[in-house]
């Protein structure tokens, strides 16, 4: 077995600390990859895949359960996007991201604001709120709507 590179233990470092996409790989390794000669940046993440080091899949999964208790799936996907992640990964992870949509707005809601808006301008502030957050129009229907019924 060969010895690792420099660049190679620099990556790993990297991943031991948490899930990295290649792109996002790539772009910090490449300012400590300018010495090295051209493609070998490109052999050490493709040896790095097929060591199962680096994975994509297991970086899509990371990154939907550690944002879920605070994002929709708008926000996860547009960081997952913003990633370099490929489209079909995103949309694999997509039905279980809308599957749990509701509950993660609710929980999101209850922990911000503790009783439905009582005027426009409060209606207004959550649902600009729970819009940043990444929530689709209409779940945030259902969570006033449900927060409506919980408090009459």
């Amino acid at each position: 077995m060969s010895p690792r590179t420099p660049l190679e233990i620099r990556a790993l470092r990297m991943l031991a600390r948490r899930e990295h996409s290649r792109r996002e790989l790539e772009q910090k390794l490449s300012v400590h990859a300018e010495s090295c000669e051209t493609g070998v940046l490109a052999s050490v993440l493709d040896k790095l895949e097929q060591q199962g080091y680096l994975s994509e899949q297991r970086m899509v999964e990371q990154v939907a359960r550690v944002r879920r208790s605070r994002f929709g799936s708008h926000q996860i996907v547009h960081e997952l996007k913003a990633k370099g992640i490929d489209p079909h990964l995103i949309d694999g992870i997509l039905p279980a991201l809308k599957q749990t949509e509701l509950e993660a707005a609710l929980n999101i809601w209850r922990k911000k604001f503790d009783h439905p808006p009582i005027s426009k301008e409060e209606r207004g502030k959550q649902v600009r709120f729970m819009m940043n957050r990444g929530f689709s129009m209409e779940t945030i229907q259902q969570v006033l709507a449900q927060a409506d019924e919980e408090n009459a």
